[in-house]
């Protein structure tokens, strides 16, 4: 099994902030992130990309 983990876009840099995302949940304009391991991170953004192959789930803050 391959988990993506979850990155901030920090104009041209990536920067990670959690690993083995296993739930991600879109609110508003609010994103609740949930690793394989129970740790949860909530963050305000949209979506930039996702990358299945790399396993990298792409945030920007907005």
């Amino acid at each position: 099994m391959c988990e993506a983990h979850a990155y901030i876009l920090k104009g041209k840099e990536e920067k990670k902030i959690l690993e083995s995302v296993d739930l991600v949940e879109f609110e508003g304009d609010e994103i609740r992130l949930v690793s394989i391991f129970g740790e949860q991170k909530t963050l305000r953004g949209r979506l930039a990309r996702y990358d299945s192959s790399g396993g990298k789930i792409v945030f920007e803050v907005v």
